[in-house]
């Protein structure tokens, strides 16, 4: 396979942070790369590199394969406002043009909906559309499940199994991490290393480069005491002539102090909560809305002791406003809340993070011991709230939640921004939580490891009861799809028939033939509409107005061909 990419000697580093020094690879035609490091680590700098967005600080080099297209798809969308979305992502490209609008549909996004409209879940599915609608070569993509509902999620991961393009991102998502990509790259230490296959496989090989590592680090250690002895033996007078030998004795002595310590969130003694009574949260018959949307309709629930639920349905069905509903931020407009007197709720908010972002790290969470649990070391105490990544500033949130000892904890999209190996270890955390727990989350894999039941939200105030976690529901679902599609298909079958002597074969009417030969007539002239609009369409024209009529136009003219030419088809198969 060619390649697509050659990285050589880049470097990037901020202030005396060295993300990463000096690395090189290459990316080949048809890889689909997941890039895995812990957050704060460079994978975002790393991708705005590539992307042009930003340079190495030690120069290096970035070769790209002439003639191949590159989308960036990055974390934070830039847009205006003011646009509709076809005015957004719409280039005057004829073709570029019918294929976004395709992808806006199949993702549930109006093209004729203002920018500023949009939730941050269908202005990342905006995003998508135009980077899928480009037909690069070569996709750059960070965290591109981010903010997006399962369905967005499994249709962009059904498109990216199916296409040929080369891709190389970052994510968190490790069940669309399997089904999507062949090959982990990891960002460890500043260093690049490659993984062909999934990301069980990356597992195995990384765990044995880690114990081949220390087990090199102890034959240098070998070395190294057989090195000072000889350094404590040697008469000072012969210590001249042996200097290149001291040399490669301190050398030694840093590579033998190099040993490979994972580093891992410690939970330890944090998974007891505050006394949990018998009440929980008790809804009856609650129902909620803005105006004449109905968010829930004569909802009925008692939330128990130690229960793990899951709350999935698509962006914008209200989600985050039951939420906001069981926790006392809104009052349901008809119907009762109660909530237990014992019961104390830590709220994992993405809205409600914020900092003074002046302060330090430890002047924002004043234990170091906790601290040090959820991956600050020492040396980033003093770092300022501004300096810390997204990811970062993730894990410092979570953690001024889980220290006030919450007997329920509710956790929105909380796999947004942490890394895998984080994410795995807050999995185990929550797996030994002594309380209760509610999560939203688009996160297939998260879901299927923490939670008993789903809250599935329909759409128009319906909320229906799932036994199981995601993986099950969504087999169940397609069971079910399956189930009506064969009764449909039956209900449409013909009777069977009972073989008669044929009819002789009828004529055309005098009417049928007018109709025929104007038929003919008409399918001639839209033919000819059809092609001076393309020729119009493909000849750059900035007018979105007058783009988007002549698009409106088009749409028309091949709905009425189809009516004829099938009507045409069926009077000339009359005798």
């Amino acid at each position: 396979m060619p390649s697509y990419l050659q990285i050589e000697n880049i470097s990037k580093s901020y202030g005396p942070k060295i993300l990463f020094e000096n690395i090189a690879f290459n990316v080949n035609e048809g890889d689909k790369i997941a890039l895995i490091a812990p957050n704060g680590t460079g994978k975002t700098s790393l991708m705005r590199i590539l992307a042009g967005k930003d340079k190495s600080d030690s120069g290096g080099s970035i070769l790209f394969l002439k003639q191949i297209r590159i989308s960036f798809l990055e974390q934070e969308y830039e847009f205006n406002p003011e646009f509709t979305v076809g005015q957004q992502i719409f280039t005057g490209d004829f073709e570029q043009e019918l294929q976004a609008k395709k992808f806006l549909t199949d993702l549930g996004i109006n093209h004729e909906q203002r920018m500023s409209e949009l939730s941050g879940g269908e202005i990342k599915r905006v995003a998508i559309a135009q980077m899928l609608a480009s037909n690069s070569d070569f996709l750059i993509m960070d965290e591109p499940t981010n903010h997006l509902d399962i369905d967005a999620i499994e249709y962009l991961e059904n498109y990216l199994k199916r296409s040929k393009c080369t891709l190389f991102m970052v994510t968190h998502d490790r069940y669309f991490l399997d089904r999507v990509c062949n090959t982990v790259m990891e960002l460890d230490h500043g260093s690049i290393y490659t993984y062909k296959g999934d990301y069980e496989n990356f597992l195995a090989k990384r765990d044995e480069r880690i114990a081949n590592y220390n087990a090199e680090t102890d034959k240098v250690r070998n070395i190294l005491r057989r090195e000072l002895e000889w350094i404590h033996a040697t008469p000072c007078a012969r210590g001249g002539k042996a200097k290149y030998r001291k040399q490669a004795f301190l050398e030694l002595k840093d590579r033998a102090s190099a040993v490979y310590v994972e580093k891992n969130v410690d939970m330890s003694g944090m998974g007891t909560g505050s006394r949990l009574g018998s009440k929980i949260i008790n809804c009856r018959d609650v129902t909620f809305g803005y105006g004449d949307r109905c968010i829930l309709s004569h909802f009925t629930y008692n939330f128990q002791r130690y229960e793990r639920v899951g709350i999935v349905g698509r962006n914008g069905v209200g989600k985050s406003t039951f939420i906001n509903l069981i926790t006392g931020a809104l009052q349901p407009d008809a119907g009762t809340i109660e909530r237990g007197e014992s019961l104390k709720i830590g709220y994992y908010n993405q809205s409600g993070m914020q900092f003074d972002e002046r302060q330090t790290v430890l002047e924002t969470v004043n234990d170091t011991h906790l601290l040090n649990r959820f991956l600050f070391s020492h040396d980033m105490f003093n770092t300022r709230i501004e300096k810390l990544s997204g990811g970062e500033r993730r894990r410092l949130y979570l953690l001024t939640i889980l220290m006030t000892q919450p007997n329920l904890l509710i956790l929105d999209e909380p796999t947004n921004d942490l890394d895998i190996v984080t994410l795995n270890v807050l999995e185990e955390y929550l797996l030994e939580f002594k309380g209760s727990l509610i999560i939203v989350t688009h996160d297939r894999h998260f879901l299927d490891r923490l939670v008993d039941h789903l809250l599935v939200f329909c759409g128009e105030g319906k909320v229906k009861d799932f036994i199981g976690g995601y993986s099950e529901y969504r087999s169940f679902i397609k069971d079910y799809e399956a189930e009506v599609k064969k009764s449909e298909d039956k209900s449409k079958t013909p009777p069977a028939r009972v073989v008669e002597k044929a009819p002789r074969a009828r004529k055309l009417t005098y009417k049928e033939k007018q109709e025929f030969e104007s038929l003919e007539k008409e399918i001639e002239e839209l033919e000819k509409e059809k092609s001076e609009i393309e020729v119009v369409l493909s000849g750059g024209s900035t007018d979105f107005e007058e783009i988007q009529a002549v698009s409106l136009r088009y749409e028309e003219i091949k709905g009425m061909l189809d009516e004829k030419e099938f009507r045409w088809l069926e009077l000339s198969e009359i005798k």
